[in-house]
């Protein structure tokens, strides 16, 4: 079985491939939900983050306070840097567990994996192939804006923070082209589906 990792920046239409992948029958991994999980009440990831930060970031019902998380850690990689030593091995296990999971017992001739933070977190070697969901970025600015409502300058923030178009491009083995129509793109996800059938077959 291939696994193939999918990513792409915010407001490139990441969402719209994976649910298009998905529909043709493909087994989807989705790392957001992973980490979402990895902090749920209770959890050991949880619990570390409040021994370390402090109980403030704990709602009254003992769930994580996100907000209040991100406040603490903006502007200080320190303490993003713990916040990610705690979750970032958590979350690669985790995957790795599903990946051998859905190989052992699905039909399907490849996974994907859907981690927007692939780049980011160098999660390269875990794929045979990246597949980039790329946009131009002031498309991608646009599409931010109405979607979430926020400003051109806190969109052009999050971008900061995330892997550069290029330096996506630089890692991917495909590139999904999502500056035109839907028509377009999932004629692209057709073709893609239709070279990874054929990657996974055994050659004679």
């Amino acid at each position: 079985m291939l696994i193939i990792g999918l990513t792409g920046g915010i407001g490139s239409g990441k969402s719209t491939a994976v649910d298009a992948f998905r529909a043709l029958g493909t087994p989807i991994i989705d790392a957001d939900k992973i980490a979402k999980d990895a902090v749920e009440k209770g959890s050991k990831a949880l619990n570390e983050l409040a021994d370390y930060f402090g109980k403030n970031i704990l709602t009254s019902q003992g769930a994580l306070n996100r907000q209040q998380l991100k406040t603490i850690i903006f502007d200080d990689e320190s303490a993003l840097q713990k916040v990610e030593d705690i979750l970032h091995p958590r979350i690669k296990k985790e995957i790795q567990n599903q990946i051998a999971h859905i190989s052992k017992t699905s039909t399907a001739h490849y996974l994907i994996v859907d981690i927007p933070l692939l780049i980011e977190k160098n999660y390269q070697e875990m794929f045979d192939n990246i597949i980039v969901v790329d946009i131009l970025p002031e498309q991608q600015i646009e599409r931010v804006h109405k979607r979430d409502n926020l400003s051109h300058s806190q969109i052009k923030n999050i971008l900061k923070a995330q892997a550069t178009r290029e330096q996506r491009i630089e890692h991917a083995t495909h590139i999904l082209n999502n500056t035109e129509t839907p028509e377009f793109l999932q004629a692209q996800i057709i073709a893609l589906h239709k070279e990874f059938l054929g990657l996974s077959q055994p050659q004679l």
